[in-house]
């Protein structure tokens, strides 16, 4: 059982305020939410491994190595960017 000290405890450790008036239903939510979890830990599913499908293979394509877009389209946009690249500023940076 989950009492207010809990609950407070919690709160504290989180950072959280927690008004009087919904302790209570706060206290049922949780309650409901560690029972449900346990109901999750007894049941036995009788899977070993992982459950997944034994018969799948590698799923995945092949990567495929394609040209690349040409870079002054790219920076076109920014103007044709620093030395070639996107210029990344700092906040520091920004600010000046």
């Amino acid at each position: 059982m989950i009492t207010k000290d809990d609950l407070l405890h919690l709160a504290l450790l989180s950072k959280l305020e927690v008004k009087e008036d919904e302790m209570d239903a706060l206290i049922a939510d949780m309650e409901s939410i560690v029972a449900f979890a346990d109901t999750i830990a007894q049941a036995s599913g009788g899977v070993e491994g992982d459950g997944l499908p034994t018969t799948l293979e590698n799923v995945f394509r092949e990567d495929e190595v394609r040209p690349s877009m040409d870079r002054s389209l790219i920076l076109k946009n920014v103007n044709g960017g620093e030395n070639g690249c996107f210029v990344v500023r700092t906040r520091k940076q920004a600010a000046r």
